[in-house]
């Protein structure tokens, strides 16, 4: 059978990582969560000195790409690849409200961009891919067979990372997590480079009211129709 790629875009804590996860296992792809490659020079930002609530040396930064090393290592036990930097496990490091106060401001960096683009596309010249992040339907892959725009709205996005948050144990608020979605939400709906926004061929999905399972369900249907049409 064809293999496709399937580009699934929105707003951040949609459960863009979890369906993209679900569909790649079970159409036995390639998943690449392009939103951990961008928290992994974050947590490099943040690891370096480079940024903090009083500053940001994007220059600096921009110096240093080079020497920014990312993959992904099929965990087997855990059933996903988890994110290494220059040879570091960092999954669990990139995924505190800590990163995601500056992952939106590293992002909107156009050499920062620009070199996680040739790598992403890089990963996807075979097809038989699933990728999820903010303009991967729009910049990284404009000619994927399948795009996908997940959208929820931002109460129903907070408290599910809050929920998300507190069963690793971090000490946060939900008023700290709702603003920190708004936040991003702004950020990357409006910087210059790559902004977030639908693909016009994309399939908007509103998953406000909808289970995990019920939306695999709704995407794999969609996916299914698509598979039949190659």
């Amino acid at each position: 059978m064809t293999k496709i790629t399937i580009a699934i875009d929105g707003y951040s804590s949609t459960g863009k990582s979890t369906v993209a996860k679900q569909l790649a296992k079970h159409l036995g792809y390639v998943y690449i969560d392009s939103g951990a490659m961008y928290r992994a020079v974050t947590y490099y930002a943040m690891s370096q000195g480079l940024i903090d609530k009083e500053h940001f040396n994007s220059e600096k930064l921009i110096s240093k790409l080079k020497d920014v090393v990312i993959n992904f290592v099929f965990n087997k036990a855990l059933g996903f690849a988890e994110v290494y930097l220059n040879g570091i496990n960092i999954e669990k490091e990139i995924r505190t409200l800590e990163v995601s106060n500056y992952v939106s401001k590293v992002s909107a960096i156009s050499e920062v961009r620009i070199q996680l683009v040739k790598q992403q596309q890089n990963m996807g010249k075979d097809k038989g891919i699933v990728m999820d992040g903010r303009d991967i339907g729009t910049v990284v892959f404009p000619h994927a067979e399948l795009k996908f725009f997940m959208t929820a709205t931002a109460e129903t996005r907070a408290l599910r990372r809050y929920d998300e948050l507190k069963k690793k144990d971090n000490n946060v608020s939900f008023k700290e997590v709702l603003k920190n979605v708004q936040e991003r939400d702004y950020l990357d709906s409006t910087r210059e480079d790559s902004p977030l926004y639908k693909a016009d061929d994309a399939i908007e999905i509103d998953n406000s009211n909808l289970s995990v399972e019920a939306q695999f369900t709704c995407l794999l249907k969609l996916v299914n129709d698509k598979l039949k049409q190659q």
